[in-house]
Parts: C-alpha cells; sequence; structure tokens
C-alpha cells in the first residue's frame, strides 16, 4: 500500500471554556459564559461558551445581559488571555512531539501535514495527546487539502474526526448552504442567493462572467474554487504569528464628550503600541473600532506610511481614524488595532 500525504485539522472544542472548566472543575457539566470581566450585568460581549449554554441560545458576541436573560442559570467566567495562550502552547507542543508537521492558525486549531495510510488513527492519536498534555478535547478533520480538513472538523465536533475528500465531497457538502464553505459569510451568502446561487453545488456549476461581474475577478473566481472544495495542500511548520493588536473598551455609561472619546482612543493607541512593540513586529495598519449605543458597530483604517512601533505615531494615526466617524451619538464600546507586519518584512 502507497503511503499517502493528509492534512489534518485539530480543533480544540469550546477551547476557552474549556479551559475555565479545567480550572473550575466543580463547573463541568454546567452552563458557563466567559466574557469581560464576568459580570453579566455589566457591558461586555461572550468569548465564548460551554455546550450547556450554548442550548439556551447563548452564543459568542452576544451582549453578557443578553445571555444572562437566555440562561438564568449561567455561571459568568472573566476572560483571561494569558492563562489561554499558555494552555494553547503547551497543547500545540505536545503536537509537535507526533510524526507530523504542525503549523498553528490560533490558540484552538492547528493543521498537521503527515504521511501516513492511516490518517484515522493518527487523528485518534493527536486527540489524545492532546487530551493528555491538557486534559482538552478536541476534534480533527481529514482532508486532501487545507480545505476540506478545516471543513471535516464541523462535521466532527464534539469531540469526533471525520473525513472529508474529493471522494465524499458531493455527497456531503452539495446540498449545504453556501455558507457552510470556509471563507464565506453570511452577507456573501446573501448575496449569491441574490444571483439564485443558494447551495455548495449551484455556486459550483454556477458561470464564471457572472461571480466576475458581482464579486471581481479575484473574489469571484476564489467563490468557485471552495465550491469546487479546492484549496491550499502545504502545511508549513512556521511558529503562530499574531496578524494584529488590539484593546478595546466597553463603557458602562455611553460616552458622548468628543474630549473624552479622543482621551480613550489615546489611551487605546499607546496600550496598542507597547503590545506592538512586545510582539517585535511594527504596525502597518491603524484601525479604529466604534460601538454607537445601542449596538451599532463601524470601523474606519488606514494603512500607515511606514511601518512603526511608536506611541506617538500609532496614537496620531488613531485620533485621524476617529475624525472620521460621525459624531454626535452616544458611544458604548472604543477599539483601536493595529495590523502587524509579516515576519520577514524589514
Amino acid at each position: 500500500m502507497t503511503t499517502a500525504n493528509w492534512i489534518l485539522h485539530i480543533d480544540f472544542d469550546q477551547f476557552i471554556a474549556a479551559v475555565e472548566v479545567a480550572r473550575h472543575p466543580e463547573l463541568r457539566g454546567r452552563p458557563v459564559v466567559v466574557g469581560g470581566s464576568g459580570d453579566p450585568t455589566e457591558r461586555a460581549v461572550v468569548a465564548t461558551a460551554t455546550y450547556e449554554a450554548r442550548e439556551y441560545g447563548v452564543h459568542s458576541g452576544m451582549p453578557l445581559r443578553t445571555a444572562a436573560k437566555r440562561c438564568p442559570e449561567a455561571i459568568f467566567l472573566p476572560s483571561d488571555p494569558p492563562a489561554y495562550e499558555e494552555v494553547s502552547a503547551h497543547a500545540m507542543a505536545a503536537l509537535r512531539e507526533l510524526p507530523v508537521i504542525v503549523e498553528v492558525v490560533g490558540w484552538d486549531e492547528a493543521f498537521l501535514g503527515a504521511a501516513t495510510d492511516t490518517p484515522e488513527n493518527l487523528a485518534e492519536q493527536a486527540r489524545q495527546t492532546v487530551a493528555a498534555a491538557t486534559g482538552l478535547s478536541s476534534s480533527v478533520g481529514i482532508g486532501d487539502n487545507k480545505l476540506r480538513a478545516k471543513l471535516a472538523t464541523g462535521f466532527a465536533k464534539p469531540a469526533g474526526v471525520f473525513r472529508l475528500t474529493r471522494d465524499n465531497w458531493w455527497e456531503v457538502m452539495a446540498e449545504l448552504p453556501t455558507e457552510s464553505l470556509w471563507g464565506i459569510g453570511g452577507k456573501t451568502a446573501k448575496k449569491l442567493a441574490a444571483l439564485g446561487l443558494s447551495t455548495v453545488y449551484q455556486l459550483s456549476e454556477a458561470e464564471q462572467t457572472m461571480l466576475d461581474e458581482r464579486f471581481g475577478r479575484t473574489m469571484g473566481p476564489w467563490y468557485r474554487l471552495l465550491a469546487l472544495g479546492i484549496g491550499d495542500t502545504e502545511v508549513v511548520a512556521t511558529p503562530y504569528l499574531a496578524r494584529s493588536r488590539g484593546r478595546e473598551v466597553t463603557f458602562q455609561e455611553n460616552l458622548t464628550d468628543r474630549a473624552e472619546l479622543d482621551r480613550q482612543v489615546s489611551v487605546l493607541a499607546h496600550r496598542v503600541a507597547d503590545d506592538v512593540r512586545t510582539e517585535g513586529r511594527p504596525a502597518v495598519r491603524v484601525e479604529v473600532k466604534v460601538r454607537f449605543a445601542p449596538f451599532i458597530t463601524q470601523t474606519r483604517s488606514h494603512t500607515l506610511p511606514t511601518p512603526t512601533d511608536d506611541s506617538a505615531v500609532l496614537e496620531l494615526a488613531a485620533l485621524a481614524e476617529l475624525d472620521r466617524f460621525e459624531h454626535g451619538r452616544p458611544v458604548r464600546l472604543l477599539g483601536v488595532r493595529a495590523e502587524l507586519a509579516h515576519g520577514d518584512e524589514d
């Protein structure tokens, strides 16, 4: 039998919530919601929730107050990013002990490249390795490229293994909505539906000229490739590099004073600059996020003339973006984010 090259995608189940439950074993099996300072009476959003809380309709991005209404029995915990980074690093280090190439793509997921004739066995070994090292449950998708492996993980959840390749692509994916494809969100799915393209199969059969006219000559062909299940086949063993660093603050009372908004953005920009210097890569783009009451979010951004980690430059750039918003409406959240240069850039 010829040994084949496979790509596995491993995803740690309900990662942040699972880390918190591991720290608080008495909460196992109970609805747990993580976000903000852990106080559902304050303004903040859900970072993640256990499956028990999700059964009540609680999901990421939902205001904590809404989560508390939907699931009054939920236990609310504050978000603790350093703890999650530590557990993630430990899990990835354990995976690197296996005969695989590990490409980390986030705290809770990685692609594994391997030459094997028993990918399901390797997937189970990866799951057991993570469990032994961290106590975390995980799901693994097996594919002949990254796209299919990533999608397969969704079918594997929770705590399972699923294979999705060219051989069963249409059987599994043909009648699913286009939004089920990795890379197509709700807004794009609605635009596709307006063209009469609601399923993966319909998108795969779409006339390329129609897609190009609606989405451009870059995105049009790409969407059709997604529908055909075509994706990258290279797994690269490079350290995970954050794409950006950002800070944001949710105000318990809406802000309307422009001077105070400027002050808050300046503080956030300086904190982001500290994060950028710690990361060791300069910022190439600055973005400001404003969430107006009751819950309307807008962003403005621009590319910097020269990559930098200078606090004063990032502050001025953030304040310039703040100027571009329509002011006068009450503000409940401000955020500043810096997109970072790639590791090979000067």
